[in-house]
């Protein structure tokens, strides 16, 4: 399984300044099976690179693409009306979240029609369904996915994809409990080979006045990798104003608690093999 970050920035995209280590992107994410099957994991901003990166552009054959949304705010599904893929014939798009596949379908409907945009979704020539991803693993593509539904507004849902022996756990945007790690999460993430976690704020940052924003902090999620028994914690979804100088420094104070800790930056590539 190969995973690549094009977007792990949250709330609104930053203009990055020359050289920038984390990158400017909101959250879009590729994921392929050892068996070539291609998941995409939220559609915000980062969608626009994916499409021209070198793993993907290449591919120039009837391509299905399943693409797992975790909710709907402006962040996490932006870029869709800029994917090549929904204007080409040849594409079969097939949408999931972990609502009614016909609240799903009218979402983005919704979302991406006039005057918001000049080409309607329903009126784009690829082909599209709709399905709804549960807490019980169901088979897509060849692997098993399965979601659970996380503390932000609006509603949520991480994802957990397993294939061959390995899997990865999404959970962009949560806000962790008063007694820290969320058991219910970390039972849905128990055994993962990389958990992937919102780190918005720092932990002085929500105790001054982000309770209830829907957000979480890298600390408290060096509490739920530990928790979960997790192999690797990735933390994204990073905050609009923190810099790379900052960014780092907290990579930093991650590290010293759990060492095999990283932030996600765009362009990285994560393998997970047996």
């Amino acid at each position: 399984m190969r995973i690549e970050f094009f977007g792990v920035r949250g709330t609104a995209p930053t203009a990055p300044r020359r050289g920038s280590v984390y990158g400017g992107h909101t959250p879009c994410a590729l994921v392929r099976t050892s068996a070539g099957t291609d998941f995409i994991v939220d559609v915000g901003t980062g969608l626009v690179s994916l499409a021209k990166s070198p793993a993907f552009s290449r591919r120039t054959s009837l391509r299905i693409l399943h693409i797992l949304l975790t909710h709907f705010h402006f962040d996490h599904v932006s870029g869709l009306p800029f994917f090549p893929e929904i204007f080409r014939a040849g594409a079969d798009l097939r949408f999931y979240s972990s609502g009614p596949a016909a609240a799903l379908r009218r979402r983005l409907e919704e979302f991406m029609t006039g005057p918001y945009f000049p080409v309607e979704f329903k009126a784009t020539p690829s082909r599209k369904s709709f399905g709804r991803v549960g807490r019980r693993p169901a088979s897509v593509g060849g692997a098993k996915v399965s979601s659970h539904p996380l503390h932000h507004p609006q509603g949520c849902a991480a994802f957990r994809i397993e294939e061959n022996g390995r899997s990865v756990v999404f959970a962009t945007d949560t806000e962790h409990g008063p007694g820290g790690a969320d058991e219910g999460l970390a039972a849905f993430a128990r055994g993962t080979d990389a958990l992937i976690y919102d780190a918005t704020f720092t932990p002085a940052e929500y105790a001054a006045g982000r309770k209830g924003w829907g957000h979480s902090t890298w600390a408290a999620g060096v509490e739920l990798a530990r928790a979960a028994g997790a192999a690797r914690l990735v933390l994204s979804h990073f905050n609009p104003d923190h810099s790379d100088a900052k960014l780092g420094r907290l990579e930093d104070a991650a590290r010293r608690r759990f060492p095999r800790s990283l932030f996600a930056r765009e362009g990285l590539i994560l393998r997970l093999e047996r």
